[in-house]
């Protein structure tokens, strides 16, 4: 087994976010993303960088953090009950992409690595992450577009890895109180460890290196629509979703909050503005209507 280099997985992360800043700012050309260097009390720290108000990316949030502690809270226990009592490492970057025009998607992606120790059982380790896409007005070019770059990104770790991470992406990012998918789906992949740290790291870079060939072509593609006050109102309604995915079920959320996390870099991928109407029916045969009819039911994208 190759030997598990957590300085290695440190320096990669934080070259992502930098990469991904630095390429998402030049696309808005009207702000930057502002750094915010953080310690936790309870062990580590890191870096969350936000663009706000800008032209294209009403919010752009993309944070690195490597934080530690001596005791693993229930939500990472709860199907790894041999890990109560471990010592823990978690380092990742997060981020989620809120775009100022209702037809560029909202974007979210998470790579990470994380490590448990404790006394007399051999440190377990593993990576996950993935990336997945939240349209307001789908298209099926953009829908295509993601999920030929999510495969292609997983095509060299073997032919199996895209659908069974797919089906995983559209199982886990979805409402169940409200029987409905949060976006049109991307990868999803957690406790990966087999085939050794090597290959396991190396399918890490890849995920998150194929980001932004996934996301900027449909920025760029939708960013100068023209919209109106009514895609403006659908949006929001539409955000709500977002937050109650993120507030209610996402791991990410709970576990940060559970192990006494920094409250604004786990919050920070709530978007700016939203609304919530009581009882919200799309006009039939609309445009609105197609997200949540088409749009936001599984299905294979690319052929």
């Amino acid at each position: 087994m190759s030997a598990i280099d957590t300085a290695l997985v440190k320096t990669y992360l934080l070259g992502l976010q930098d990469r991904i800043c630095g390429e998402l700012a030049t696309i808005d050309g009207a702000k930057t993303f502002a750094a915010d260097e953080w310690q936790r009390p309870g062990g580590g720290g890191g870096r969350s960088r936000v663009l706000t108000d800008g032209a294209v990316f009403e919010k752009a949030g993309v944070g690195f953090s490597h934080v530690f502690g001596t005791q693993l809270p229930p939500s990472a226990t709860a199907h790894r009950p041999e890990l109560v009592g471990s010592s823990w490492q978690a380092l990742g970057v997060s981020l989620v992409i809120h775009p100022r025009n209702p037809y560029v998607p909202t974007s979210h992606a998470n790579v990470r690595f994380f490590i448990a120790e404790k006394p007399g059982m051999e440190p377990q380790w593993w990576f996950g992450g993935g990336y997945d896409l939240t349209p307001y007005y789908g298209f099926d070019a953009d829908c295509a577009h993601w999920h030929r770059t999510a495969k292609a990104a997983c095509d060299p770790f073997g032919s199996d890895v895209y659908p069974r991470y797919k089906k995983w992406c559209d199982e886990y990012f979805f409402l169940k109180h409200r029987d409905e998918a949060r976006g049109i789906g991307g990868l999803f992949y957690d406790d990966l460890s087999s085939g050794g740290f090597e290959q396991c790291f190396a399918f890490m870079q890849s995920i998150g290196n194929s980001y932004l060939p996934a996301y900027v072509p449909i920025v760029e593609r939708r960013k100068d629509t023209p919209y109106g006050e009514r895609e403006r109102e659908f949006q929001l309604l539409r955000r709500g979703r977002y937050v109650e995915f993120n507030l209610v079920y996402d791991r990410g959320t709970v576990f940060g909050l559970q192990t006494g996390g920094r409250t604004e870099s786990i919050l920070m991928s709530l978007p700016p503005l939203v609304r919530w109407e009581y009882s919200y029916q799309a006009e039939p045969g609309s445009a609105e209507a197609a997200l949540t009819e088409y749009f936001l039911k599984p299905r294979d994208w690319i052929d």
